[in-house]
């Protein structure tokens, strides 16, 4: 009888092989084995390609967005899941979209041109931001809340403020970050014009500043300028500015008077004439402004020469008057110094700076004999406080050594011109981003000095190890900090402002 056979074959294992086994067996760790045959297999690269073919190649195309003039190809899976308004309108179906294989999208003008990137993201995680292109990508993701790719433009906009700034996109960005509450952004681009408000006011964005936020920048004590003279002339050009825009908008003569006259007392309020020296309010009367509105002025500057000839009372005086006789961040000599450390990083750890300088007690003129005199020891590089002896009436005290990491501004007030004087301190901390120097950070206290207490330390002003790690791998990209054709100075200004 033939048939087929079927010959039944038993491999024994090797004897290594066996053991092994047998010895996980034995032990009870059946896990411990299974782990053993594992291992972990990442294609998610090819995967990515498979993807970004789907999108390039347009294979598969169950849904085409309609852009302006152009259409895009696109799979409802990919946009559901990367999209909560694309889930929306594309799953349920009392959206006409949901049965629709063509989707018109309405988009502003300037997010035309970046869909198609915006798009591929979806399928591949990556895309191109540049200052020019942010703001549209940025109004793209929110409006379809692709939440990841609006933190990754956020993020990119809070590192890259100085460079829009120095690429006229400084009031957009801040307009757009205050509309949809992007508050992170709008506090570094607000600072941003605060600080460095004479050179945003050389800019041509300068003129696309709206009067809400004008005059809510110009209320703030913490602008950084040189004195308010200064910050005047910015106003005055900003004023200059509107006014040929009110013609452009085709109103007649009068209109445009009538609105530049509002424009002015809205804005010039704000001014603090009595922080301006006699001499400079005396040189204001030439000024055409105020030439042209006397009767608005005359009362202000009336204020200011009151307040240098002692004749104020501040008493009886609202919260809004006193901000008129606070001084902002004056940078001029008499309210400031600047204190720069060259060659950073030849300097030994420890190293102790020493600068001496002076400054008014009162802005007001009758006060102007009252000068005080600072030294300032600054710590770039950590402080270090040496082993010594204590001789105390038990005996010999030893204290240790003590190492603190920390950029440490110390300030002694040499003498007192009162026994009781009350300051408020800023330091202005300079720094590079984007090839461009600016004011990066101000730290600020109020400090009362005496004949007790005539030293206070400011510790903590620019992150020690970023600062210093730069200097010892001497790597002059590595830290914001550093400033200077070398990226070897250490740039600080001390701003010294009384306080009544």
């Amino acid at each position: 009888m033939s048939g087929i056979g079927v010959r039944e074959e038993h491999t024994e294992p090797s004897p290594s092989k066996s053991r092994r086994k047998d010895s996980y067996m034995a032990s009870g760790d059946n896990n411990s084995y299974n782990e053993s045959c594992q291992i972990m297999v990442d294609n998610s690269n090819n995967i990515l390609k498979v993807l970004k073919n789907l999108y390039s190649e347009k294979d598969m195309c169950d849904v085409f967005l309609m852009v302006g003039y152009k259409e895009y190809g696109a799979h409802k899976i990919i946009l559901c899941a990367s999209s909560d308004v694309f889930k929306v309108m594309l799953m349920r179906p009392e959206w006409s979209e949901w049965h629709e294989s063509r989707v018109e999208l309405q988009e502003m003008s300037i997010c035309e041109p970046v869909f198609s990137i915006f798009l591929e993201y979806f399928y591949t995680g990556k895309i191109m931001i540049t200052h020019t292109n942010v703001m549209p990508i940025l109004a793209l993701a929110d409006k379809y809340i692709v939440k990841s790719l609006t933190r990754i433009c956020l993020s990119y906009m809070c590192k890259h403020v100085p460079h829009a700034a120095h690429h006229n996109q400084l009031f957009s960005w801040l307009q757009y970050s205050t509309a949809c509450g992007h508050s992170n952004v709008f506090e570094i681009c607000q600072n941003y014009i605060k600080w460095n408000f004479e050179s945003v006011a050389n800019t041509p964005d300068f003129s696309n500043f709206d009067i809400n936020m004008f005059t809510k920048i110009l209320e703030q004590n913490d602008i950084v300028v040189h004195n308010e003279m200064v910050l005047y002339n910015c106003v005055v050009r900003w004023l200059e500015l509107q006014h040929i825009k009110l013609f452009q908008q085709s109103f007649s003569s009068k209109c445009v008077n009538e609105e530049f006259k509002l424009l002015i007392e809205n804005i010039m309020k704000y001014i603090r004439f009595p922080m301006m020296t006699p001499r400079e309010l005396a040189d204001l009367l030439l000024s055409p402004v105020i030439q042209q509105h006397k009767e608005f002025f005359v009362e202000r500057m009336a204020v200011g020469m009151k307040y240098h000839s002692g004749i104020i009372s501040f008493d009886n005086i609202t919260e809004e008057e006193k901000l008129l006789f606070t001084p902002r961040l004056y940078t001029s000599d008499s309210c400031s110094a600047l204190l720069t450390i060259e060659n950073f990083f030849s300097i030994p750890s420890y190293n102790i700076s020493t600068f001496v300088f002076s400054s008014y007690l009162s802005a007001a003129e009758h006060e102007s004999h009252k000068i005080i005199e600072w030294m300032v020891d600054l710590y770039p590089k950590g402080v270090w406080f040496k082993k010594f002896l204590l001789i105390v009436w038990q005996g010999t005290l030893e204290v240790p050594e003590e190492i603190l990491r920390t950029v440490r501004l110390s300030l002694t007030c040499r003498e007192l011109c009162e026994s009781n004087m009350r300051v408020k301190i800023s330091v202005l901390i300079y720094g590079l981003q984007g090839g461009v120097e600016h004011v990066m950070e101000v730290k600020e206290t109020i400090h009362h000095f005496n004949n007790e207490e005539r030293t206070v330390n400011l510790d903590n002003l620019i992150p020690f190890d970023e600062l210093n790690r730069s200097a010892v791998a001497h790597d002059k990209n590595e830290t914001m900090y550093l400033v200077g054709p070398n990226r070897d100075t250490l740039k600080i200004n001390l701003v010294i402002a009384p306080i009544k």
